[in-house]
């Protein structure tokens, strides 16, 4: 009996230690389990799947709309030619009405839950600030949005921020080079209407280093009015541009299309006969519409060519990638910068060893080195350099359309001819 019991006891004191093993070893690999690690993305075996957030609805819709198509251009152009070696390019896009606070869920749910493999063209700063701290947490690739903030525009560069566009500095940088240079305006004569956020933020600044090149040394001498993002209310900002001892020959413009139309309409109405000049975002042709065929004194600067009036190999192959996806869309300014960042990404994973995961999308990206998709210039990205392109194009309007604009044709417009 003491012998059965002492078996009994020692077969107990195995299995207790046999469980507390088998428990421990379950413990160590849930905690392992547990431990965050960047989601890397696996698409499906027949599809590279990108997302994107952006504004579909709201003051920037077009925008977005816009980018959304250029994108899905492209992409339907190489997955009519076999895709990338018989996988197909797809897009899930998700809006978020140009407002920060819809992006950060939706990025979240992309990368998270939809396992995307980057996040391609995001419309306007604000929003891609909110989407940063996500790529960043994920290290996921965050490709050609449509902004020119200095934030996305970091040295070295961010590694998973990778930009098409020329930046806002660059932009504004043109515009004041040619004001000053060769339309003979001072520093204190231009003035600035911007939306009140990063976006207004980033191209504000850059114009002030601008400014600064070519002499000016207090930032208060320089007149800044401002409005409120998705809003109309410019009328505070006008009054006080109309107030100021001295009327501005310049007024520099960052922000969305109805407002800029707004506050150029009611300029126009106060006998204000400065010349206007906005960045690529506002969207050129809806404050076209906007402002209608009377309107000509106002300047936008483009980070690509004119997609109806370029000759240049990229627009004529736009024109007709654009009709096969949509014989009903009408090429314009941001559908072609969507479509380039497709082509552009395209002519990445083509070059990439089936990279399945976003940090490899970002290496095939980095190696492409310098490369030409028929723009004027080559275009370059590699290891310390995430922008690809850096050139600047000048347009106006005329008659209710755009057109293309010499920087040279500045003193005549300034006269008001």
């Amino acid at each position: 009996m003491i012998v059965q019991r002492r078996q009994f006891s020692s077969a107990f004191n195995r299995m207790t230690m046999m469980g507390w093993v088998t428990f421990s070893i379950l413990l160590s690999i849930t905690i392992g389990l547990c431990t965050f690690q960047p989601i890397q993305a696996e698409p499906p075996a027949s599809d590279y799947v990108f997302g994107m957030s952006t504004a579909l609805t709201g003051p920037a819709s077009d925008l977005g709309e816009n980018m959304k198509t250029g994108v899905l251009a492209g992409f339907d152009r190489a997955n009519k030619q076999g895709g990338i070696r018989g996988k197909q390019l797809r897009l899930i896009i998700l809006d978020d009405g140009y407002e920060p606070s819809r992006t950060t869920p939706n990025i979240r749910k992309l990368i998270e839950q939809d396992h995307v493999l980057g996040i391609i063209g995001n419309v306007g700063t604000p929003t891609a600030m909110a989407a940063l701290p996500i790529i960043q947490e994920h290290q996921t690739l965050f490709f050609a949005p449509f902004t020119g903030a200095g934030i996305l525009r970091k040295t070295p560069p961010d590694p998973t921020v990778i930009n098409y566009r020329a930046s806002y500095e660059e932009e504004t940088a043109a515009m004041i080079d040619a004001l000053i240079t060769i339309g003979n305006i001072q520093p204190e004569q231009i003035a600035f209407f911007t939306q009140r956020d990063g976006y207004g933020d980033a191209g504000y600044t850059g114009g002030l280093m601008a400014l600064k090149r070519h002499g000016l040394t207090q930032d208060q001498s320089i007149l800044h009015v401002r409005y409120e993002r998705n809003t109309l209310a410019v009328e505070d900002g006008l009054a006080t541009l109309l107030l100021a001892p001295s009327l501005p020959k310049a007024v520099i413009l960052v922000g969305a299309y109805a407002p800029c139309a707004k506050f150029i309409r009611l300029a126009r109405e106060a006998g204000l006969e400065t010349l206007f000049l906005n960045v690529s975002f506002v969207g050129s042709i809806p404050l076209a519409s906007e402002l209608g065929p009377k309107e000509s004194r106002t300047i936008i600067t483009q980070v690509v060519p004119h997609p109806l009036e370029s000759s240049l190999p990229i627009t004529q192959e736009f024109q007709a990638d654009l009709h096969a996806y949509d014989p009903n869309r009408t090429p314009n300014f941001g559908s072609l910068e969507g479509y380039i960042a497709a082509r552009i990404l395209v002519q990445a994973l083509l070059h990439a060893n089936h990279p399945r995961t976003s940090q490899e999308v970002v290496s095939a990206l980095e190696h492409l080195g310098t490369f030409d998709l028929g723009l004027e210039r080559p275009l370059r990205l590699d290891a310390s350099h995430h922008q690809a392109s850096h050139q600047v194009w000048a347009t106006r309007l005329q008659n209710g359309h755009v057109i293309p604009f010499h920087w040279h044709e500045l003193p005549e417009l300034l006269n008001g001819n």
